[in-house]
């Protein structure tokens, strides 16, 4: 359902700073629900541009040297068992697929960095790494061998039931979207991975890109040391409600429709998405209608904040994520004036402290206007959109890396 991703340009001065690049040339680090201590990059797209996806038109560069292993860390390649051909599984032009991937972990470890490489980069939309505990591995692989060792199909998530999993602290080891590259955790953090662990791939083809054969893989950092901080992923989902544009009509335009077809695309529990992200954010079911939507939440646990980042997809133009906005004590921690999908990633802030009482809102601008503009929504008919797992859908959807005192 969600995606760990980011964003363009954010701050270009401290990202430079953080990248060792001059100002004003800083790309995105890869999408990760980590900070990056030595990000490599790809290269951020020209204002104004129009990418075959994007907004900016980003370029990757050159594949960049992997970062040198740290004293106790190993590498370990993880594959999709099969070569997979999507398909959607009902109509549209999206397919969520799910593989286990066993790291063999025989002893308890962090996940200190990772390098996620697409088979086919032009038809992946996202991939995200899932944690499974040693308690759900035999559920987990109880569910790939109903497929015969294929995967499943996982709209809205892995589909194993969360085990304990909240907002507060998501089950996601890392990501790769359009832009990403090696990631590599600060020398103090790690993701956890006890002995026994699996990880559960969860791949997003966008099929307008085509349906051939795929096999994705995954380079896991891996340490042994017992002195790491845990590190966690808050997520901070907003709704969409954007209308259609003045002047432009289609069945699609009246939002029962426009919800009827992502549910048929996606299943059920697509409209409870929709309408309970009103109620969590506004109090309401009834919508407001608007390109720029927000949802504010409390903190309930203290926690330091490590990193930042955000997820639209092609209708999306800014994104900001604020810690206790119209307060005195008001701070900006992500502030995307310029979405560019071809180019995400978190962003490394300084630590931060939350505290039980603060409040934390993500706000998103979308804009019709881009399925004007961009090739990948050419002939795609006018429509209403809310949250929708598929690449022609929205999401908004805003992400902290935190560790806990």
């Amino acid at each position: 359902m969600l995606l760990t991703a980011g964003c363009g340009t954010p701050d270009p001065t401290a990202q430079a700073r953080l990248e060792g690049h001059p100002s004003g040339h800083a790309a995105a680090a890869s999408g990760s629900p980590g900070t990056t201590d030595h990000p490599t990059t790809g290269s951020a797209g020209s204002a104004g541009s129009t990418g075959s996806t994007g907004h900016g038109g980003a370029q990757p560069g050159a594949p960049a040297k992997p970062a040198a292993l740290r004293v106790g860390e190993s590498v370990r390649t993880v594959t999709s068992p099969v070569s997979y051909t999507p398909k959607a599984p009902t109509t549209g032009t999206d397919d969520y697929r799910c593989f286990v991937l066993d790291p063999l972990v025989t002893r308890d470890a962090f996940v200190t960095g990772f390098d996620i490489a697409p088979g086919q980069p032009s038809e992946v939309h996202h991939v995200i790494l899932f944690r499974v505990p040693p308690s759900a591995a035999a559920a987990a692989r109880a569910r790939d061998a109903e497929s015969g060792g294929n995967g499943w199909t996982c709209f809205g998530g892995t589909g194993l039931g969360s085990r304990g999993a909240s907002l507060d602290d998501a089950p996601w080891v890392g990501a790769w979207a359009p832009g990403g590259r090696e990631n590599v955790l600060p020398a103090d953090v790690g993701i956890p991975m006890p002995r026994g662990s699996l990880l559960v791939m969860q791949v997003h083809y966008n099929l307008r890109h085509g349906v051939a054969p795929d096999r994705t893989s995954v380079k896991l950092r891996l340490s042994s040391s017992s002195d790491l901080k845990p590190l966690e992923t808050m997520l901070y989902p907003a709704p969409v409600e954007l209308p259609c544009r003045a002047g432009k009509s289609g069945p699609l335009c009246e939002r029962s429709a426009a919800v009827a077809d992502v549910t048929e695309r996606f299943g059920t529990m697509s409209s409870p998405i929709v309408n309970g992200l009103l109620l969590v954010c506004n109090g309401t079911v009834i919508p407001t209608p608007d390109a720029t939507q927000s949802c504010t939440r409390r903190v309930d646990e203290p926690a330091t904040i490590r990193a930042a980042a955000g997820h639209m997809h092609l209708l999306g133009s800014s994104l900001r994520i604020d810690l206790n906005p119209g307060t005195p004590r008001a701070r900006t921690l992500l502030d995307i004036k310029v979405w560019d999908f071809d180019n995400q990633g978190a962003v490394p802030v300084p630590a931060t402290a939350i505290h039980p009482g603060d409040s934390i809102r993500v706000s998103c601008t979308h804009d019709q206007a881009w399925r004007d503009k961009l090739p990948d929504l050419q002939g795609l008919p006018e429509r209403y959109v809310v949250w929708g797992e598929g690449t022609t859908d929205e999401m908004c959807l805003g992400l902290l890396s935190v560790t806990r005192p």
